[in-house]
């Protein structure tokens, strides 16, 4: 993809949504079940749309949210529900609808006081402090966000009793379940006025902030960054964490700034992205340019998405980290300073991840549990304690409390835009200076992401393809070490192909909504070799086609 001219540059006024125009569409605009574009789909981070394009309107949100409390009802799921929302315009909307629901259903619902902005990782953290130690009464929970997508869009997560990401076994029924009721024109939907279902006793006012806040000292040493006096920059980005950053200054004596302070749905505070829409991608130099540009005036900075399960960390010395740098920072750090740790607990990485993970964690003797895509694949290993830490290369990871247990099962990015400050207070160097050092010591990996053109019946073939088609035996002039459909951490299938030698690898996975799949590439012999894998990988691919009759 080419770089938009007005990438990294401010937002214009013709790149604003048109919020009045998107909100009643919301309540317009009526989807046709038919039409798979306007049907209930949940990918990995859940239902995802717009209101303007018929696929995230009022329908979709009192289905879902009525396909919910029939599973919970199913599942013997009778704690409370604790629900979030992020920034966008249509979130506000949807929690409203989802309230008529669920109170109708008679579920008890927790939201923040004021009906405010709750982060998707103090969701995860809510439902694990009040399931510890039940059998019943279980809670789960509901946020409402489209993560970093831009502002026309609108989303909408379910999170089991796990407090993680529900698993396609789960999201699989409330999507069937929601599609059904849309087909039948919301024929078994409950539902009952907002002023009703606020006056009723199933909707539950608290303070999200104050107990989370409280408890970060179990997960970061907060103590070590107040003793270090660091300057702390912050952009809350317009998220939903934004009132979270004064507290944790407050409370923990943080020479905190945050330097925006703007709520505004149409985030035209935002640098616009890479292909010329606003985005609040904290990955993205483009996105990130304000903070970038204010990296000299903190000892460490950093930026979180609308829903704050990913991060963005600004070091004076580099500017923007790139995400699989920060975690194998991440990971060098944390299992060398968190002592109470299960000695056998390992490092979690999705397998699109850099290999540079695999390398600090073979030097520091841990296993290493490579899975699919998706945060889901972490939750169990994460419960237990048997994972230390699990990230993924877009930017989302957690990490187990300092006594080695249970933090989050979903991604926090404000425990890991605080570990960046972490260890810049212990270590007297920023994440960025670490990682120069791995580099120094395991190498300088290129790692890319790109797209290539798919047909349907392509597509299907890569999800479901055997290793055994794949003939090649050398992948830019080095042996092939393995091939891989199924992740080696766990078994599961990873809906495509990864491919592996000592020195690169690639793998290549369908898109779920355009004719594309994505090659991911790295190379620790540099940009000429990573062009090599990518050229050779897409060879590979079309070879793997033309075998299967595709």
């Amino acid at each position: 993809m080419s770089l938009d001219s007005r990438a990294g540059k401010p937002a214009t006024e013709d790149l604003l949504v048109n919020v009045p125009k998107l909100v009643s569409a919301y309540y317009t605009h009526r989807p046709d079940p038919s039409a798979s574009g306007h049907q209930v789909s949940f990918g990995t981070s859940g239902h995802r749309g717009s209101s303007l394009s018929h696929s995230f309107n009022e329908d979709h949100v009192l289905a879902i949210s009525q396909a919910i409390c029939e599973l919970r009802s199913q599942q013997g799921v009778s704690g409370p529900l604790y629900m979030g929302m992020d920034t966008h315009a249509l979130s506000e909307a949807a929690l409203s609808s989802a309230l008529e629901v669920l109170a109708a259903n008679d579920v008890d619902v927790v939201v923040q006081a004021g009906r405010g902005y709750t982060p998707t990782p103090v969701i995860s953290h809510a439902i694990l402090v009040h399931n510890e130690g039940r059998d019943d009464g279980l809670a789960d929970g509901v946020v409402i966000t489209p993560s970093h997508n831009p502002p026309s869009d609108g989303g909408f997560k379910y999170n089991p009793p796990n407090g993680g990401p529900a698993g396609p076994d789960i999201t699989g029924r409330i999507q069937q379940r929601a599609n059904e009721l849309l087909a039948r024109g919301l024929d078994g939907v409950k539902r009952v006025s907002l002023a009703r279902a606020m006056a009723s006793s199933k909707i539950h006012e608290c303070d999200y902030i104050a107990p989370y806040v409280k408890d970060l000292a179990n997960v970061i040493d907060m103590d070590t960054i107040a003793r270090a006096g660091l300057k702390i920059g912050v952009d809350p980005m317009g998220g939903s964490g934004i009132a979270f950053w004064e507290p944790i200054a407050a409370t923990y004596g943080l020479q905190l700034e945050v330097v925006n302070k703007h709520v505004d749905p149409t985030f035209r505070f935002m640098t616009v992205d890479k292909d010329g829409k606003i985005r609040m991608d904290c990955s993205s130099p483009y996105a990130m340019a304000s903070l970038i540009g204010l990296k000299d005036e903190f000892d460490i900075a950093f930026g979180n998405d609308p829903d704050y399960d990913r991060h963005g960390i600004v070091t004076p010395s580099a500017g923007l980290m790139n995400p699989n740098h920060y975690l194998a920072v991440a990971v060098w750090y944390l299992f060398q300073n968190r002592p109470a740790w299960r000695p056998d607990a390992a490092v979690g990485k999705t397998l699109v991840s850099s290999s540079m993970i695999d390398r600090v964690a073979a030097h520091l003797g841990r296993r290493l549990a490579e899975v699919p895509v998706g945060f889901k694949w972490f939750v169990e290993g994460l419960s237990d304690g048997s994972y230390g830490f699990g990230g993924e290369e877009s930017a989302g990871a957690s990490f187990l409390r300092r006594q080695g247990t249970v933090w989050t099962t979903d991604k926090d990015g404000i425990i890991l835009a605080l570990l960046a400050a972490e260890i810049t207070a212990r270590t007297k160097r920023d994440p960025a200076q670490h990682y120069q050092e791995l580099a120094e010591r395991f190498g300088r990996p290129v790692y890319e992401r790109i797209d290539a053109p798919a047909t349907a019946a392509q597509k299907a073939v890569l999800k479901q393809l055997s290793p055994e088609l794949v003939t090649a035996v050398t992948l830019a002039g080095d042996p092939i070490t393995a091939k891989l459909t199924r992740a080696p951490g766990n078994g599961a299938e990873i809906g495509g192909l990864k491919v592996t030698t000592a020195n690169g690898w690639f793998a290549a996975r369908p898109s779920g909504t355009e004719d594309i799949y994505k090659i991911y590439a790295e190379s620790f012999s540099g940009g000429d070799h990573l062009r090599q894998i990518q050229d050779e990988a897409r060879a590979i691919v079309d070879a793997a086609f033309a075998a299967a009759g595709a």
